[in-house]
């Protein structure tokens, strides 16, 4: 299985459950279910670090798969017939946000333990097929008790507009992955934990494991998770403080312990899925105008340069550094909200923009996104994180701090104007022949200082490629009854198949007036 069927398969199976299970501590008591517990342990986030520091000098010890002969019978089909019964979900505290559990099956085999924390005490959740309804017939029923679960998903408040035995707005299942809905109430791109050499020539990608969580206490408008993160070549320990408010906002602490030497390192890693949209569409590959999670990273840099790169569907795996000190931010956005542009039932179109903002001192490294081919939406090619400059040998740690926003957009956008939409076609005038490896590009810029532009004044493109030669340099305005939109077109021609790197941004006289578009363009 190939990183990208990995990285897919684990989302799959997550987004055919949408209704599962919550958790419930001291009392262990939520519904009108009583959970079974384990013995009470101290518990603090300093102790969850200790431990992360002692086991990354201690021989790997994998997750527990248990009863693999059964597991990998509960397929696609039977996974699906499993469902958390909701009298069993476990709350903490004022008990506004019940947790639900994620079943094992054929692509969750690995166990996670699941703890419930509350007053410094943490006590292990007990599995018990009676927490789950199936089908009578099921082989799921043959797991012993204490096989352990998937994964976990928070539900709505219980005292919020949803009915919260039917909607949540976190979960965690698959190695490192977890993912949240934005203030549109949909899922669709992804967070980890780490990345791990994420395809990185001739090395295969590790995925570590969330082996141990521990959920709680509540807080006044959300959960406080800590999870363990275990891998062959890594130990880590993290705190989640999750709050729902219009989005969903996630403060991550993390403390990172290495056994093995990586390349490239990842920090905040966004996992999402761009097939096609308005820039580049194969012939009558699908019946849908556009297809994708993200439209584009968005960046904002320690010298405060706002850049926004429009994806690709390569022919290859790419990989693009942005090289950074102590970023502002970053995400893969989805700034098309447009239904008539995905014309679906799945809504693309309410799909979060995912955006991270760094807190603390992250020093010198890279915005890093790697771009792999893919030919359906089933597959997330789409990978982007943070990598430092500090070498990722054995025996070094890192500790990182960052909050997720989970949101429709960036959760403080530049005043300038922003790219809307980046448009590819054959080069040339119309009437006139066409000359050949000649491109038209029509990049969309919509808002801000454009708005305010008097009438008969221009904003001036400035260009710049890593090769090939520009003509055809023009703006115009876009008469659609939108104040300040405008594009701006070019040709570029080019010669042989490599990459061209390219940058724009539109001024006035000595104003600048939009954000800086870069696109990596790939000769045909």
């Amino acid at each position: 299985m190939n990183d990208d069927t990995d990285r897919r398969s684990f989302l799959k199976a997550a987004a055919a459950t949408s209704a599962l299970v919550a958790v419930h501590p001291a009392e262990a008591e939520a519904g009108s279910g009583r959970l079974d517990l384990g013995p009470p342990e101290p518990f603090t986030f300093e102790r969850l670090k200790e431990t992360a520091r002692r086991r990354v000098k201690e021989p790997y010890r994998p997750p527990s798969q248990p009863d693999p002969e059964i597991t990998s019978k509960i397929d696609y089909e039977a996974w699906g017939k499993i469902s958390y019964d909701t009298d069993y979900a476990l709350t903490t505290g004022a008990g506004r946000f019940p947790v639900e559990f994620f079943h094992l099956g054929m692509f969750f085999k690995k166990a996670v333990r699941m703890y419930a924390v509350d007053g410094g005490q943490a006590r292990e959740v007990l599995y018990s097929p009676k927490y789950f309804d199936m089908p009578e017939d099921s082989i799921a029923r043959l797991l012993p008790p204490g096989a352990g679960f998937a994964g976990l998903r928070i539900q709505e408040p219980k005292d919020g507009p949803l009915d919260w035995r039917k909607n949540d707005w976190v979960a965690f299942l698959g190695a490192s992955y977890f993912r949240a809905i934005g203030e549109l109430r949909q899922y669709g791109l992804s967070a980890r934990g780490v990345a791990l050499d994420t395809w990185v020539s001739g090395k295969p990608e590790e995925f570590p494991d969330f082996t141990n969580v521990y959920i709680g206490p509540e807080t006044a408008d959300g959960l406080t998770l800590h999870l363990l993160l275990e891998g062959p070549s890594i130990v880590g320990a993290f705190r989640i403080l999750a709050k729902r408010d219009k989005g969903v906002t996630m403060d991550i602490d993390c403390s990172l312990h290495l056994r093995g030497n990586f390349e490239r390192f990842g920090i905040a890693p966004l996992t999402s899925m761009y097939w096609f949209s308005e820039t580049k569409k194969p012939t009558a590959v699908d019946w849908r105008p556009e297809v994708h999670d993200s439209d584009g990273l968005a960046m904002w840099t320690g010298r405060g340069e706002r850049l926004w790169r429009p994806l690709n569907n390569p022919e290859r795996v790419m990989a693009s550094a942005f090289s950074d000190e102590n970023p502002k931010g970053f995400g893969l956005l989805q700034r098309d909200r447009n239904f008539d542009h995905y014309l679906d039932g799945v809504f693309y179109d309410r799909r979060p923009s995912v955006w991270i903002e760094p807190k603390g001192d992250w020093g010198k490294g890279a915005v890093q996104l790697i771009e792999i081919p893919t030919d359906d939406e089933i597959h997330d090619n789409i990978v982007a994180m943070w990598v430092p400059e500090k070498p990722a040998v054995p025996g070094s740690s890192f500790d990182f701090s960052y909050r997720l926003h989970w949101l429709a957009d960036e959760p403080a956008p530049t005043p300038l104007a922003r790219c809307v939409a980046t448009r590819l076609g054959n080069g040339g005038q119309p009437g006139k022949p066409r000359p050949k490896g000649v491109r038209k590009f029509m990049v969309e810029f919509l808002g801000g200082p454009l708005e305010r532009l008097p009438f008969g004044v221009k904003p001036e493109p400035v260009l710049w490629s890593s090769r090939g030669t520009f003509s055809y340099i023009y703006t115009e305005a876009v008469f659609d009854g939108v104040p300040g939109h405008w594009r701006a077109q070019f040709d570029l021609a080019v010669d042989g198949r490599e990459p061209v790197e390219m940058r724009l941004f539109l001024k006035h006289k000595d104003e600048v007036l939009s954000e800086n578009w870069l696109f990596q363009y790939h000769p045909l």
